[in-house]
């Protein structure tokens, strides 16, 4: 029995002798949230697309929890619950009864307990019983979600599940993916939005030109034991003075910016305490010193970059 609750082998889309998706590979574990990162275009969609079975596979299998699309579709799509693009609702019907219009296309029957499990998970309890046309974007948005965990999926997919959602609402929406991740659901979720799935994700892919060229864990990627260069803010005083003396010690330090009192420098991890003993010896006084820890753009941006300079070569 496989610990994951979505397996990708050799995923692949050709249209007109073109590979929009090529050779990718992926898995997706139980209770975790992995994010499909890459530019508009890179063919995230057209992954999700695939394995939801919206468009044909060219070739490669998907397999969800642990049933084979090829030979298990019924019990597969049984285990999958998605929101491939905005969730669309009967606006004059109130979201409980948009909920009870869904069920009855479910393969088994869902008790009353669950509709209200999962409309308690969501957040929806005050508006529930409303109509749908009185919902802000994001309320739609956790129907749509209360909509696909209906009949309990091992397996929820959401593409770009945040646009149009205000800051409030992007938050409050990835708060529900915490807790469904907790509550043992797994997420596949794609988006551009690089600094919010930093925040959501445990682990993530990056999807470029239709090919996967990078995966790994959130925590270790953003991590600043990973960045040997990085980014200080030295806040001290006779800045003028403090530039020069970096500029005639001999050290590997790109003066970024200076203003004020801050003195903002690009150095090795090991050379900021060089840095700090360099300045306190020549009497200029350092009241803080500030790490700027890298983000999952900076790493996002290190790793594409150098994927095409490999290219170029």
């Amino acid at each position: 029995m496989s610990l994951n609750a979505l397996e990708v082998k050799n995923l692949t889309k050709r249209i007109k002798g073109r590979n929009i998706v090529d050779d990718v590979s992926f898995s997706v574990e139980k209770g975790e949230i992995f994010g499909l990162l890459g530019p508009n275009g890179a063919g995230k969609t057209t992954i999700i697309r695939m394995i939801v079975s919206l468009i044909n596979r060219t070739n490669g299998s998907v397999v969800i929890d642990n049933y084979n699309l090829d030979n298990n579709f019924s019990e597969a799509m049984s285990s999958l619950g998605a929101i491939v693009e905005n969730p669309e609702f009967y606006k004059y019907m109130s979201g409980y009864k948009n909920l009870k219009h869904y069920a009855r296309m479910a393969k088994e029957s869902i008790t009353e307990d669950r509709f209200n499990e999962v409309i308690k998970l969501v957040g929806l309890e005050n508006a529930i019983h409303q109509k749908v046309k009185t919902y802000s974007l994001g309320m739609r948005q956790r129907l749509g979600v209360a909509q696909a965990l209906l009949h309990k999926p091992a397996l929820l997919i959401l593409d770009e599940p945040t646009n149009g959602l205000d800051p409030q609402g992007i938050r409050e929406f990835r708060d529900y993916l915490h807790l469904l991740a907790r509550e043992g659901i797994s997420v596949l979720v794609s988006s551009h939005l690089l600094s919010e799935m930093q925040l959501m994700c445990h682990r993530f892919a990056i999807i470029e030109k239709g090919k996967l060229i990078h995966i790994s864990n959130m925590d270790e990627t953003v991590s600043e034991e990973e960045v040997s260069v990085r980014e200080v803010t030295f806040e001290i005083e006779e800045l003028e003075k403090a530039v020069d003396l970096l500029a005639n010690s001999g050290m590997e330090v790109d003066v970024i910016s200076r203003k004020d009192s801050a003195l903002v420098v690009k150095v090795a991890k090991e050379a900021i305490p060089l840095v700090n003993k360099l300045f306190v010896e020549n009497q200029i006084a350092v009241y803080g010193i500030y790490v700027v820890k890298a983000t999952l753009e900076d790493r996002f941006l290190e790793i594409t970059n150098q994927k095409r300079e490999e290219e170029i070569k």
